[in-house]
Protein backbone atom coordinates (compact mmCIF):
# COMPACT_ATOMS: atom_id res chain seq x y z
CA UNK A 1 0.00 0.00 0.00
CA UNK A 2 1.73 3.29 -0.58
CA UNK A 3 1.30 6.20 0.78
CA UNK A 4 -1.50 7.91 -1.18
CA UNK A 5 -3.89 4.87 -0.92
CA UNK A 6 -3.18 4.83 2.93
CA UNK A 7 -4.29 8.70 3.10
CA UNK A 8 -7.32 7.26 1.41
CA UNK A 9 -9.54 8.66 -1.95
CA UNK A 10 -10.10 12.14 -2.39
CA UNK A 11 -13.67 11.36 -2.36
CA UNK A 12 -13.40 9.81 0.95
CA UNK A 13 -11.21 12.42 2.43
CA UNK A 14 -14.08 15.07 1.52
CA UNK A 15 -16.97 13.47 2.32
CA UNK A 16 -18.95 15.06 4.71
CA UNK A 17 -20.26 18.57 5.82
CA UNK A 18 -17.44 19.34 7.62
CA UNK A 19 -15.65 20.12 4.32
CA UNK A 20 -17.31 23.88 3.48
CA UNK A 21 -16.01 25.13 7.26
CA UNK A 22 -12.80 23.82 6.48
CA UNK A 23 -12.60 25.21 3.13
CA UNK A 24 -14.21 28.66 4.17
CA UNK A 25 -12.35 29.00 7.41
CA UNK A 26 -9.03 27.76 5.18
CA UNK A 27 -9.74 30.70 2.57
CA UNK A 28 -10.73 33.39 5.22
CA UNK A 29 -7.46 33.13 7.36
CA UNK A 30 -5.01 32.62 4.09
CA UNK A 31 -5.38 36.85 4.03
CA UNK A 32 -3.35 36.85 7.59
CA UNK A 33 -1.31 33.45 6.41
CA UNK A 34 -1.00 33.02 3.29
CA UNK A 35 0.66 29.44 3.57
CA UNK A 36 -2.52 27.94 4.06
CA UNK A 37 -3.34 25.50 1.23
CA UNK A 38 -6.88 27.25 0.32
CA UNK A 39 -6.64 27.13 -2.95
CA UNK A 40 -5.57 23.67 -3.04
CA UNK A 41 -8.34 22.29 -0.60
CA UNK A 42 -11.23 23.98 -2.97
CA UNK A 43 -9.43 22.27 -6.12
CA UNK A 44 -9.26 19.04 -4.20
CA UNK A 45 -12.73 19.07 -3.01
CA UNK A 46 -14.11 20.03 -6.33
CA UNK A 47 -12.45 17.35 -8.23
CA UNK A 48 -14.09 14.96 -6.02
CA UNK A 49 -17.68 16.53 -6.39
CA UNK A 50 -16.99 16.25 -10.15
CA UNK A 51 -17.48 12.39 -10.14
CA UNK A 52 -19.56 12.67 -7.50
CA UNK A 53 -22.97 11.87 -9.73
CA UNK A 54 -24.87 9.27 -8.28
CA UNK A 55 -22.31 8.85 -4.88
CA UNK A 56 -23.34 8.79 -1.48
CA UNK A 57 -24.86 11.92 0.28
CA UNK A 58 -21.92 14.05 1.78
CA UNK A 59 -19.59 14.26 -0.58
CA UNK A 60 -19.24 18.21 -1.79
CA UNK A 61 -21.18 20.00 -4.73
CA UNK A 62 -19.54 22.21 -7.02
CA UNK A 63 -22.27 25.09 -6.67
CA UNK A 64 -22.06 25.25 -2.61
CA UNK A 65 -18.38 24.81 -2.88
CA UNK A 66 -17.66 27.57 -4.93
CA UNK A 67 -20.46 29.96 -2.85
CA UNK A 68 -18.76 29.37 0.36
CA UNK A 69 -14.74 29.81 -1.74
CA UNK A 70 -16.37 33.39 -2.81
CA UNK A 71 -18.02 34.59 0.48
CA UNK A 72 -15.25 33.36 2.48
CA UNK A 73 -12.74 34.98 0.03
CA UNK A 74 -14.62 38.30 0.07
CA UNK A 75 -14.82 38.34 4.09
CA UNK A 76 -11.27 37.68 4.34
CA UNK A 77 -10.12 40.58 2.67
CA UNK A 78 -12.92 42.73 4.33
CA UNK A 79 -11.57 41.86 7.52
CA UNK A 80 -8.11 42.55 6.67
CA UNK A 81 -8.96 45.92 4.75
CA UNK A 82 -10.91 47.00 8.21
CA UNK A 83 -7.58 45.83 10.05
CA UNK A 84 -5.51 47.90 8.38
CA UNK A 85 -8.10 50.99 8.17
CA UNK A 86 -8.02 50.91 12.24
CA UNK A 87 -4.48 50.13 12.28
CA UNK A 88 -3.82 53.64 12.31
CA UNK A 89 0.43 55.25 13.14
CA UNK A 90 1.57 52.02 13.63
CA UNK A 91 0.35 49.89 10.69
CA UNK A 92 1.45 52.99 9.05
CA UNK A 93 4.29 52.53 10.15
CA UNK A 94 5.12 49.11 9.62
CA UNK A 95 4.32 49.15 6.20
CA UNK A 96 6.54 52.61 5.19
CA UNK A 97 9.54 49.76 6.69
CA UNK A 98 7.93 47.65 3.59
CA UNK A 99 9.53 48.77 0.56
CA UNK A 100 7.63 46.04 -0.84
CA UNK A 101 4.01 47.27 1.09
CA UNK A 102 4.60 50.63 0.54
CA UNK A 103 4.79 50.35 -3.40
CA UNK A 104 1.84 47.97 -3.30
CA UNK A 105 -0.14 51.00 -0.63
CA UNK A 106 0.69 54.01 -3.84
CA UNK A 107 -0.02 51.49 -6.54
CA UNK A 108 -3.08 50.79 -5.30
CA UNK A 109 -4.01 54.08 -4.40
CA UNK A 110 -3.55 55.38 -7.71
CA UNK A 111 -5.09 52.39 -9.57
CA UNK A 112 -8.43 52.50 -7.33
CA UNK A 113 -8.72 56.36 -8.11
CA UNK A 114 -8.53 55.93 -12.09
CA UNK A 115 -11.21 53.24 -11.77
CA UNK A 116 -8.18 50.45 -12.10
CA UNK A 117 -9.59 47.88 -9.59
CA UNK A 118 -8.68 45.29 -11.72
CA UNK A 119 -5.37 44.91 -10.08
CA UNK A 120 -7.40 43.97 -6.96
CA UNK A 121 -8.84 40.70 -8.98
CA UNK A 122 -4.93 39.94 -10.47
CA UNK A 123 -3.58 40.48 -6.61
CA UNK A 124 -6.25 37.41 -5.79
CA UNK A 125 -4.17 35.05 -7.75
CA UNK A 126 -0.50 36.28 -6.88
CA UNK A 127 1.44 35.01 -3.99
CA UNK A 128 0.63 37.13 -0.91
CA UNK A 129 -0.91 39.45 -3.08
CA UNK A 130 -4.33 39.36 -1.73
CA UNK A 131 -2.84 40.38 1.92
CA UNK A 132 -0.42 42.96 0.30
CA UNK A 133 -3.81 44.82 -1.66
CA UNK A 134 -6.28 44.38 1.21
CA UNK A 135 -4.34 45.37 4.20
CA UNK A 136 -2.97 48.20 1.82
CA UNK A 137 -6.15 49.60 0.77
CA UNK A 138 -7.58 49.59 4.88
CA UNK A 139 -3.89 51.40 4.87
CA UNK A 140 -4.44 54.11 2.51
CA UNK A 141 -7.35 54.32 3.57
CA UNK A 142 -9.66 53.76 0.69
CA UNK A 143 -13.10 54.03 0.91
CA UNK A 144 -15.00 50.55 1.38
CA UNK A 145 -16.98 51.01 -2.13
CA UNK A 146 -13.88 51.81 -3.95
CA UNK A 147 -11.94 48.71 -2.50
CA UNK A 148 -15.11 46.13 -1.74
CA UNK A 149 -16.83 45.61 -4.90
CA UNK A 150 -13.39 44.92 -6.60
CA UNK A 151 -12.75 42.35 -3.92
CA UNK A 152 -16.02 40.27 -4.39
CA UNK A 153 -15.00 40.39 -8.14
CA UNK A 154 -11.94 38.65 -6.92
CA UNK A 155 -13.50 36.38 -5.09
CA UNK A 156 -15.85 35.41 -7.40
CA UNK A 157 -13.03 34.82 -10.14
CA UNK A 158 -10.56 32.96 -7.73
CA UNK A 159 -13.27 30.71 -6.94
CA UNK A 160 -14.88 30.50 -10.26
CA UNK A 161 -11.29 29.36 -11.65
CA UNK A 162 -10.45 27.24 -9.13
CA UNK A 163 -13.52 25.22 -8.74
CA UNK A 164 -13.21 25.29 -12.70
CA UNK A 165 -9.57 23.39 -12.50
CA UNK A 166 -10.74 20.85 -9.81
CA UNK A 167 -13.82 20.11 -12.48
CA UNK A 168 -11.75 20.38 -15.44
CA UNK A 169 -9.17 17.58 -13.86
CA UNK A 170 -11.86 15.78 -12.90
CA UNK A 171 -13.70 15.13 -16.00
CA UNK A 172 -9.93 14.59 -17.73
CA UNK A 173 -8.13 12.18 -14.83
CA UNK A 174 -10.98 11.24 -12.50
CA UNK A 175 -10.92 11.80 -8.84
CA UNK A 176 -7.21 11.39 -8.55
CA UNK A 177 -4.45 12.88 -6.27
CA UNK A 178 -2.49 13.20 -9.80
CA UNK A 179 -5.31 15.40 -11.12
CA UNK A 180 -5.89 16.98 -8.25
CA UNK A 181 -1.89 18.45 -8.51
CA UNK A 182 -2.53 18.60 -11.97
CA UNK A 183 -5.10 21.59 -11.32
CA UNK A 184 -3.20 23.32 -8.37
CA UNK A 185 -0.42 23.45 -10.35
CA UNK A 186 -2.33 25.58 -13.44
CA UNK A 187 -3.35 27.37 -10.40
CA UNK A 188 -0.26 28.16 -9.43
CA UNK A 189 0.86 29.10 -12.81
CA UNK A 190 -1.73 31.38 -12.90
CA UNK A 191 -0.54 33.21 -9.79
CA UNK A 192 2.99 33.61 -11.36
CA UNK A 193 1.09 35.50 -14.38
CA UNK A 194 -0.34 37.58 -12.21
CA UNK A 195 2.27 38.31 -10.20
CA UNK A 196 4.38 39.70 -13.39
CA UNK A 197 1.60 41.45 -14.73
CA UNK A 198 0.92 43.43 -11.33
CA UNK A 199 4.84 43.90 -11.44
CA UNK A 200 5.58 45.09 -15.11
CA UNK A 201 5.97 48.59 -14.82
CA UNK A 202 3.50 51.23 -16.58
CA UNK A 203 3.82 51.97 -19.70
CA UNK A 204 4.68 55.87 -20.03
CA UNK A 205 2.22 58.24 -21.50
CA UNK A 206 2.86 59.15 -25.33
CA UNK A 207 4.26 62.20 -25.78
CA UNK A 208 1.88 64.83 -26.85
CA UNK A 209 1.81 65.71 -30.84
Amino acid sequence: MNLLDSLGSLRSLTAGPWIYPVVATSILLDVFLPVLPSGFLVITAATAATTAAGASSGVPSLLPLFLCAATASTLGDFLAYRLALRGGARLDRAIARSRRLSLAQERLGTALARGGGLLVVLARFAPAGRSVVSLGAGAAKRRVEEFLPWSALAGVTWASYSVGLGWLGGQWLGATWFSAGVSTLALFLAGGLAAYLIRRPAAAPAPAS
